[in-house]
């Protein structure tokens, strides 16, 4: 028994390919969030099989990246050096939101965080259990290269399209012609 329902537990089977999951919430809301939940880490599961590709997680890749876009913003003169320094903000945005969304102060840590990345060989991002800055590969912390690839080209496609919109907008109106 599990609450009210009653389930049909099997042992001593041997492991197939398949299994069951038991839900449980307090709400049908809470039981489609779990179940949106569940589909999204068997996704990432399995596209980690497919390509077993890993990165260090907790906010690393998006430092490291975030480090080199700003080199390169520095670099190029002109109005272009804005954009790029724009996509260098959006990337610390990540460990901002990991910081954030465990309850932690994402300021001071992503400063942390930030100053961490200038050494050589950094491996910093961001621990949430115990609320600080740490090595990721001694953690063991990873990631999925396909999940963290597939999200880094959609939020660029996104904010290109919206560019191009922009863009599009404003620009001057044609002249016309008076056919009359």
């Amino acid at each position: 028994m599990i609450g009210e329902d009653k389930l049909i537990h099997f042992s001593g089977v041997e492991m197939g390919q398949a299994c069951t999951i038991v839900l449980r919430g307090a709400s049908h809301h809470v039981l489609d969030e779990a179940e949106r939940s569940l589909h999204d880490a068997l996704c990432v599961l399995s596209q980690t099989v497919n390509d077993t590709r890993v990165l260090l997680g907790g906010g690393w890749p998006e430092m490291v990246m975030a480090k080199e876009v700003d080199e390169l913003a520095r670099k190029t003169p002109g109005k272009k050096s804005h954009a790029i320094e724009a996509f260098s903000r959006a990337l610390v945005a990540i460990p901002t939101i990991i910081a954030d969304n465990a309850g932690l102060d994402s300021a001071d840590l992503v400063a942390r965080l930030r100053a961490e990345h200038h050494k050589e060989g950094c491996n910093a991002g961001i621990d949430v259990l115990s609320g600080s800055v740490g090595d990721m590969a001694e953690l063991g912390i990873s990631e999925a290269f396909k999940v963290k690839q597939a999200v880094l080209l959609s939020a660029t496609e996104a904010a290109e399209m919206i560019l191009r919109v922009d863009e599009i907008i404003t620009c001057a109106p044609r002249k016309r012609e008076d056919r009359m």
